[in-house]
């Protein structure tokens, strides 16, 4: 690779979407930490556009400010990607970094990866290597070409290897190093906001004293199709019965709940519904749930580490480890399916799983070592 002209190190750390912000923290002050040889800086695509929402992620989770803001905002997927490269390229430029570091799998990962490969910048890429093998998923297509742009790939599961070798990747440039969304949690457990606090702030004490449900939905396969939403909603509904459940509801879940005529499944005094909440928020509401229904990938792995019984409302899963040894299960989007995992739940406790290797608050330092040992010497 080539050395800068100057003998700092600058990284060119890539957020953009909230799951990006709880992997990022924990990188960016273990790379901080390496000294002054190597300087992260952090960009912000502004993919996620909610300003509120974001400060409250940075301030809670101690992300410095962006050094730089891209603004990007929503658009298809085509326009976001587009849009971000070309607002990228010219803060490349100025930065003129030794690599840029992305995380995950949102459409900035692919397009901040893509410009730099392009420019002939080294790409390092954390969360590598997961598959659900569903190309379907925008997010498969962005991790898979990702993946072969970037020079270190460093993985959470050793699934991700093994699927790396497939594609044609170089061993020597694969690392296991665990899971930097676990880092963020470790640390952050001891400040999770109580449950309790949580459903007195929305108006309704003593909701969750004997127990409850978490829902969250946001794919597209699930809250697109007006057929499958109503019947997810039908089933919330129906475990609403037996266990209060608290839905934090996405701003595009809401409003295709408003745009099917949806919303009368959800006006039951078992459920509580909520605004998108802050990360100590749904840290507290995971922790001490009896059980959560969930299409997001990150909360697989949080409720993994966190010992909690999930039930995945997908076909498949990008991090198998969760099933393999966590407490995750899948159940698909059917509700006989998911009303039966929710039984074995309420009934045997569900799966008691145990926490993956490495998944011990130590990935980021890992991260940084390698990172360190990888640069040149000046």
């Amino acid at each position: 690779m080539t050395q800068p002209d100057n003998k700092v190190h600058r990284i060119l750390c890539v957020v953009g979407a909230r799951p990006n912000f709880m992997k990022m923290a924990p990188i960016m002050a273990a790379l901080s930490a390496l000294g002054p040889r190597i300087e992260p800086k952090l960009v912000h695509t502004g993919q996620h556009y909610d300003v509120a929402m974001n400060h409250q992620y940075f301030q809670a989770l101690g992300i410095p400010d962006p050094d730089i803001n891209l603004e990007v905002g929503s658009g298809s997927h085509a326009q976001q990607t587009a849009e971000v490269m070309r607002r990228f390229e010219p803060a490349l430029d100025d930065v003129a970094p030794a690599a840029v570091l992305v995380v995950g799998d949102v459409n900035s990962t692919i397009a901040c990866a893509l410009v730099a490969a392009k420019k002939g910048v080294p790409v390092i890429h954390v969360e590598a290597g997961l598959r659900s093998f569903d190309r379907a998923m925008p997010e498969e297509i962005n991790r898979v070409l990702t993946d072969q742009l970037s020079d270190l790939l460093f993985t959470t599961e050793e699934s991700g290897r093994a699927n790396l070798l497939k594609e044609g990747i170089a061993d020597e440039r694969i690392h296991f190093v665990g899971n930097v969304m676990i880092d963020t949690l470790r640390l952050n457990l001891p400040h999770a906001v109580p449950v309790a606090q949580i459903a007195a702030d929305a108006g309704r004490t003593g909701f969750a004293d004997n127990g409850y449900a978490v829902l969250t939905l946001h794919r597209p396969s699930n809250v697109d199709d007006a057929a499958v939403l109503q019947r997810l909603l039908e089933t919330a509904a129906q475990i609403a019965q037996r266990t209060p459940v608290i839905f934090p509801l996405h701003p595009r879940t809401r409003a295709t709940i408003e745009r099917f005529g949806l919303a009368h499944l959800l006006d039951r005094p078992q459920m509580l519904l909520l605004p998108p909440q802050g990360y100590l928020e749904m840290l507290g509401l995971m922790k001490d749930a009896r059980v959560v229904l969930t299409d997001s990938g990150g909360i697989q792995e949080e409720t993994t580490a966190l010992g909690t019984p999930c039930i995945t409302l997908r076909h498949n899963t990008e991090r198998p480890i969760t099933v393999i040894e966590g407490t995750n299960t899948i159940a698909g989007n059917e509700p006989a399916r998911i009303l039966a995992a929710y039984e074995e739940v309420m009934t045997g406790g569900g799966k008691a799983g145990r926490v993956p290797h490495f998944w011990d608050g130590r990935a980021a330092e890992r991260i940084a070592a390698i990172v360190r040992d990888w640069l040149p010497r000046d």
